[in-house]
Parts: C-alpha cells; structure tokens; sequence
C-alpha cells in the first residue's frame, strides 16, 4: 500500500560526504534502485564496468601472490557481480558478500542461484564500517564502488583490516576523478547533466544518479586515500587508474604477516 506522507515526492538522495546517518539514505537509495541497478550500470558505463571488475579480482589475485584465496569479503556487494566473478576465478574459494540493501541482495540471490554458485557464495545484511565477522577470518577483500557511500570511511578501513588476515589483501575499485586537461571537463559535463537524464529515463530516480558524481567529486581519491587506507593498518599501498582516462582506480593494500 502506498504510503500517503511519501506518494509523489521527490526520492532525496543520501548526503554526500561522512555524514552520521548517512548509512539509512543509502539503503533506501539502493534498495529504490535496485530494479534496475544492473541495466544502468551497464548502459552508464558502456559495459566497462564488467572489465573493471575483473580487473579488481585480478589485482587480488596478484596481491596474493597468486596464493589461492580460500576465504573472500565482497564488502557493499550489491547485486554480487564482484563476488560471482570471484568465486568463478578463485577455484574452490567461500565468497561472502555483505550489502546494506536487502532488494540488492535479493537479486544477487538470483543470479548466484542461476550461476550454480549457491554453495559457496553468500550474500548477507550487514553495514561494513561494523562488521559482524571475527578478526583474521579472511585472505582477501573486495570492494566495489562502495566505499564512498561509507557513513565513516575510517571505520569501513579499520573494519577490513581488521576482518583479513596476516598476509592478506584489500582491493578497492571506485570512481576517481579525470586529471587529463579537456577529459576532467568533458566527464564533468556528462557526469552533472546526461548521467541524471539516463538514470531518471530509465530507473525513474535522477537523484540517486546526481548523488553519484556528487559524491564522486568530494571522495578522497588517488595518493589521498593511499594516506586512508595507511591510516587504517594496510601497507605496500598503491593505486592504478583505469581505462578510459581515469574515471576509475584500483587501490591496493596488503596485512602485514
């Protein structure tokens, strides 16, 4: 039943920044989206989010030495795609995916099902800034475009670190800000006027898709959040930009062990 106080508002977008309640705004966000969160993931990004991804679970692969991970953390997994893509090139490897969104969740649920996967890879309720795993329980973590929807990103790092064990590793995928003169104004444009349009075409909620570079535009990115995730314990940090001219970085850090 509709709700009368809320039917035919404006959905608000969560808050940009670490803001204290910022947490609950993105669950309604993500679970408002989540219907077509998929689809326009693929259309906004042209498909390269796929290649991004695998990307991400090669870097863990390489952090790791090419040890084979026997137990993986897919922190803000949404509709598990990194946790499905993990699962798939780890060979033998428990992957479990932790969401804020219950509907993302449901249709990670569904896909994992569909893949065959349903045995090793679980997607559970959980806020990554205070996860519910013991310490040292993981060899490696994943984490893809989540991290700037962290209400405090400190305590999101402190939490991944403090879940991986000695001699894991952490690979965070997210958007990151052109540096190229003509390409950071060219992605500003797209960014702030074609992707609201597209987002509200197709999902209904052009919020939600002005919220993304929004919050793109304040994360710390590059050498910044190397010193974030220095901070929170991890070492032998490095970051890569990704194609097309940077609109996206891997970052990577290791647990000493």
């Amino acid at each position: 039943m509709s709700n009368p106080k809320t039917e035919g508002q404006r959905p608000k977008p969560p808050p940009i920044g670490e803001i204290e309640g910022k947490g609950q705004a993105i669950e309604a966000m993500f679970d408002r989206i989540a219907p077509r969160y998929d689809l326009l993931n693929r259309v906004l990004s042209f498909g390269v989010d796929q290649w991004w991804r695998r990307r991400a679970v090669a870097a863990l692969g390489e952090a790791l030495g090419n040890r084979p991970p026997a137990r993986i953390l897919d922190a803000a997994t949404g509709t598990a795609d990194l946790a499905i893509r993990a699962a798939q090139t780890f060979d033998g490897a428990e992957v479990v995916g932790v969401d804020l969104a219950e509907e993302m969740l449901r249709r990670g649920r569904r896909k994992v099902r569909r893949r065959g996967l349903a045995g090793r890879v679980e997607l559970e309720r959980g806020d990554a800034t205070a996860l519910s795993f013991s310490g040292d329980v993981f060899d490696g973590a994943l984490v893809a475009f989540g991290v700037r929807n962290y209400e405090n990103l400190s305590a999101g790092l402190r939490e991944l670190h403090r879940v991986l064990a000695p001699g894991a590793a952490l690979v965070v995928l997210e958007f990151s800000r052109p540096r190229t003169p003509g390409v950071r104004q060219l992605y500003d444009l797209y960014a702030r006027h074609v992707l609201p349009r597209i987002g509200r075409l197709v999902s209904g909620d052009a919020e939600a898709y002005r919220y993304l570079p929004a919050s793109a535009e304040v994360f710390p990115d590059g050498a910044a959040f190397l010193r974030r995730l220095r901070a929170a314990g991890f070492r032998s940090t490095r970051w890569r930009p990704l194609f097309p001219f940077g609109i996206a970085s891997l970052y990577v850090g290791t647990v000493s062990g």
